[in-house]
């Protein structure tokens, strides 16, 4: 060996140090290293904190950590048809958004209410707070099943149809988030998980008995389709338990289908207060320690522990440190949770440089802009949907004397739904009417004092529409009486639902009033939910469902009436008669519920909508071939416009199985909306894959069946009035199809 002096020791040790701390200089943690997976680094920031560290980031309000460089960062916020903010473009109620059966423009609604949240969050970053809606994670869109009209927060949702709900979901969900394969514009979280449709004041301790043919035939399809398609980033589990376990702690919807058989791989938040339920609620663990313990082991990773107060103690997550301390809870199994919603802090950008993240760069003139204004102007002249029309609508324009009645014409906030954003202006139907009808002469006379605070005799608006050309009564109902665990003193309404689905008496008195005149009544409904508009149906010359139609509502009303926007929405629900034709509300049972297994005679069904123009339908091809039972079908059809005007048409394809006990009436597997001018054809190509080719049988299996199919296409349901189109094949074999 040869040897080294002393000096020469002296330089190779200083050499090394120097070497070493230039390496240490250089060397980052993993978790900012944005060349990493994101779950490796995700992983890494996990790890690096103490067991109370992790606690604080377990809530919805989760605690910054300043030595690991963690921002504050508040989970909660709200996208349901525009950003939960001031100052933003808010688009029609999702159940206006269903009655368009348009999939890609609910995709490009849900892009520029991406691209709005994106433009707040930037804001409230540069102003040094992040408080509840100014972040990323949105709790959106709503899917569940709106199996009954008297659900109050029906209106949340896009209608009663599982394949209609998932469409439009999967539309929603990947317009949200982005196409970049980095990072995310925004997250999506489809919601409640699962099987919650009301009753609103029972949902804190309700547990919903339901067979597994329903879940599967019905309340799960969407949620599928959202996660394994749109792949969404997080999902919200719901209040209620179902069949003997809370939402947040159910073994088979997040465990056995949600992150088994779907592969789930984001996270899973709270519905707020309910990991409190599963204590307080629903007593199925004897201590909160333990209920939130379980929460987390089932595959809850974030919890919603309090509503719109900044926390300034520890109460909201102490219950996870408790656990942990009294052996309920493993530190491993917080470091699973804390993992996947460190994941999707990684994906959103938060720990990278703005410049690396490309929707930071998103021009902040988009907010609130003009263009985003005519989207929602466009969505809600699709949503409207003509009920009713004997020749009177469209209205003429000029030499026309118009008097308008109803508590609702003049209101806007009737015209927002709820979960909404307040948008710089809102245009309210009689102003809509004043700029659509400049040279007509509109006489407003509310009629009653009903929904409104100041007062107007059924005299006043007799006397208007005595001397008027036409009358256009708006009236309906609004989120201040239908909605989310509501207290309401109305007759009809309770706690957030409804109990009956009658127009409330004194607009339905307004109505028979103004009728007596004489003169012709157009019917304005604004509404989240049926209506047994029976009377109206009767003796009205034309009803136009209006929904509550968002920051461009009365302009599109108005344009409707006077036939610039020839309308081509479709009812996403079935409009009963009265509540006698329903089961219990309390029933979660699909049997004589929705078009799919209601065997009475409806006000109005299911994807029904009339045009100012007609269309036909003919040479509709189905090959002759019988179909293996595995393999897609294939239909085409052609649709013409034979009216005097353009229009849109929504082609609805419905099937309807061999007699297999479980399979429904009829189901919708496909849709597509076509613009016609007049005169004009488009041959329309349908593709039908197997699970659209699927039913669940009575005891709970999806199977692609043998036998006999029948296939309708055309305006709407088989039997309902509309001109249909039908054929019958067959499959061969049986093919079981994965949950």
């Amino acid at each position: 060996m040869k040897s080294f002096g002393l000096q020469g020791i002296a330089v190779a040790l200083a050499l090394s140090a120097v070497a070493w701390m230039a390496g240490a200089q250089d060397t980052k943690p993993a978790y900012l290293d944005p060349s990493l997976p994101a779950e490796q680094r995700a992983a890494d920031l996990v790890h690096r904190m103490t067991l109370p560290e992790k606690a604080t980031q377990l809530v919805n309000q989760a605690r910054a950590i300043p030595r690991l460089n963690i921002p504050a960062y508040d989970w909660w916020s709200e996208s349901l048809h525009g950003v939960m903010r001031d100052g933003t473009t808010e688009f029609p109620e999702p159940i206006g958004l269903g009655a368009t059966f348009d999939a890609p423009v609910i995709h490009q609604m849900a892009e520029v209410i991406g691209i709005e949240g994106r433009i707040k969050h930037v804001k409230a970053v540069r102003a040094g707070h992040s408080d509840i809606f100014e972040g990323l994670d949105f709790w959106a869109p709503n899917i569940n099943i709106f199996r009954d009209p008297r659900w109050g927060r029906g209106q949340e949702t896009y209608g009663e149809d599982p394949f209609l709900t998932a469409r439009l979901g999967v539309a929603f969900v990947s317009g949200l988030q982005g196409d970049d394969p980095r990072y995310y514009r925004a997250i999506s979280t489809p919601k409640h998980f699962a099987v919650h449709s009301g009753p609103e004041p029972t949902r804190h301790i309700a547990d919903v008995s339901v067979s597994k043919h329903d879940e599967l035939d019905t309340y799960l399809p969407a949620f599928r389709a959202t996660v394994i398609e749109a792949k969404a980033g997080s999902v919200m589990c719901a209040y209620n338990s179902i069949n003997g376990q809370p939402a947040c702690a159910n073994e088979f919807l997040l465990q056995d289908q949600l992150r088994g058989k779907w592969g789930f791989k984001g996270y899973v938040v709270s519905d707020c207060g309910a990991v409190i339920d599963i204590f307080k609620g629903h007593q199925f663990k004897p201590t909160q320690a333990q209920a939130s313990a379980v929460s987390l082991q089932r595959g809850m990773d974030n919890e919603c522990a309090d509503y719109l107060t900044k926390v300034t103690d520890d109460h909201d997550y102490k219950p996870y440190l408790d656990a942990v301390k009294q052996g309920f809870l493993k530190e491993s199994e917080i470091d699973v949770a804390l993992t996947r919603l460190f994941t999707a802090r990684m994906k959103l950008g938060i720990f990278d440089p703005p410049e690396m993240v490309p929707y930071s760069k998103i021009d902040e003139k988009l907010l609130d802009s003009a263009g985003h204004r005519s989207l929602a102007r466009r969505i809600a002249n699709e949503s409207m949907v003509l009920l009713k029309n004997d020749g009177v609508l469209p209205l003429r324009t000029t030499n026309i004397k118009i008097a308008v009645v109803g508590p609702l014409a003049d209101q806007t906030k009737v015209l927002l739904g709820n979960y909404n954003g307040i948008p710089s202006h809102t245009v309210s139907v009689l102003e809509g009417l004043k700029a659509e009808f400049p040279n007509a002469v509109i006489n407003y006379v509310p009629g009653t004092q009903f929904l409104r605070k100041d007062s107007s005799s059924a005299a006043e608006a007799v006397a208007a529409a005595r001397d008027a050309d036409v009358v256009v009564a708006v009236v309906g109902i609004t989120s201040e009486l239908e909605g989310e665990e509501m207290q309401v003193n109305e007759e009809g309404f309770k706690g957030g639902d409804r109990t009956s689905i009658d127009l409330p008496k004194p607009e339905q008195a307004l109505l028979e009033a103004v009728a007596a005149a004489g003169k012709p009544l157009v019917v304005v409904l604004t509404n989240g939910s049926a209506l047994g508009v029976n009377w109206a149906a009767a003796h009205a010359n034309a009803i136009l469902e209006a929904w509550y139609p968002g920051e461009e509502g009365g302009s599109a009303v108005a344009e409707t009436l006077s036939g610039k926007n020839n309308p081509a929405g479709r009812l996403p629900v079935t409009f009963y008669k009265d509540v006698t034709q329903l089961p219990p509300f309390e029933n979660y049972v699909m049997k004589g519920r929705t078009y799919r297994y209601f065997e009475g005679a409806p006000l109005y069904p299911f994807g029904y909508g009339l045009s100012y123009t007609t269309f036909t339908y003919s040479d509709l091809f189905i090959p002759n071939n019988p179909v293996t039972a595995g393999s897609p079908l294939m239909a085409e059809v052609t649709v013409t416009n034979t009216g005097q005007r353009a229009g849109d048409e929504v082609a609805q394809l419905y099937l309807s199985f061999p007699k297999i006990p479980g399979a429904p009436l009829r189901a919708l597997r496909t849709f597509q909306r076509v613009r016609l001018n007049a005169g004009a054809s488009q041959r329309l190509r349908f593709e039908l894959q197997p699970r659209d080719l699927s039913m669940v049988t009575e005891d709970g299996v999806l199977i692609v069946a043998e036998g006999e199919y029948t296939v309708s296409i055309g305006g709407g349901q088989p039997n309902t009035g509309v001109q249909v189109l039908t054929q019958t094949f067959s499959v061969t074999g049986k093919l079981t199809l994965p949950e």
